[in-house]
């Protein structure tokens, strides 16, 4: 699918932090905000397609720039963080993207595995943010977006530790949102529905899976990844300066 057509000229040479930017949704928003004329600098663990990815994007007016980091190492994190917001002279949005959507039965729980998931999908979307909020503040505000899920909505009980943190996510944006208004910083959270990327159809879903899925969809397409690009778009442009402690739906209208 292509990236959505329109055009918002207020995103043209804004810096844009995406985390999970090496592939698949990320990848996409990496993509659609470089299409915008937005310098974009991304962040993620796979060294080798964040390099391939940016190899790949030759026709924008700022190629991308990629930062490799483990945000579950706070310490990296922050740093990576602070080299991107320098290197693109400023943040005006930060897109908390990175996500480890592994199943594991509550009767499969253990500690370990517990703390890994929060750290992996929750904790990073406020250590990232307050990195990067010296940044936001000396450019007057700006916009960040959190990704959640509707899994958590679903009743889905294979992944209780991923749910958890993106349950927590709709939390943190709401208590962020009411926090950072007064310093013009907008922060709202998208929640996908079944989006299918390469590494779903790859480990989790089947082709009957995506079929049968279809059937709570009101829209009967499968969610691909750039169908997260325009909603995105949106919330960080000043189309929505009046939008913040909200969550946008993205599902097909999953019923």
């Amino acid at each position: 699918m292509a990236l959505p057509s329109a055009i918002f000229p207020d995103l043209e040479d804004a810096g844009v932090l995406i985390t999970g930017g090496a592939s698949g949704i990320g990848a996409a928003l990496v993509a659609g905000f470089a299409a915008q004329k937005a310098k974009v600098a991304f962040l993620d663990i796979d060294r080798s397609a964040g390099e391939a990815l940016v190899a790949a994007t030759t026709d924008t007016k700022h190629r991308p720039v990629f930062f490799h980091a483990d945000l579950t190492d706070l310490d990296a994190t922050r740093s990576a963080v602070e080299a991107a917001g320098r290197a693109l002279g400023g943040l005006r949005v930060l897109i908390n993207n990175a996500a480890w959507d592994d199943r594991r039965d509550i009767d499969e729980l253990t500690e370990e595995y517990w703390q890994k998931s929060q750290d992996t999908n929750l904790r990073p979307a406020l250590f990232v943010t307050q990195a990067a909020l010296p940044f936001l503040r000396a450019g007057g505000g700006g916009s960040i977006i959190n990704f959640s899920s509707i899994a958590y909505l679903l009743n889905m009980g294979e992944f209780p530790a991923y749910t958890t943190a993106k349950a927590g996510i709709i939390g943190l944006t709401k208590s962020l949102a009411g926090r950072l208004g007064r310093e013009n910083i907008r922060v709202n959270a998208v929640m996908p529905g079944m989006v299918l990327t390469e590494r779903q159809r790859k480990l989790w879903v089947s082709d009957t899976a995506a079929t049968a899925f279809l059937d709570r969809q009101a829209l009967k397409f499968s969610l691909v990844a750039e169908d997260l690009v325009g909603p995105c778009l949106y919330l960080a442009s000043d189309c929505a300066r009046a939008v913040s402690a909200q969550t946008m739906i993205v599902d097909g209208g999953c019923m």
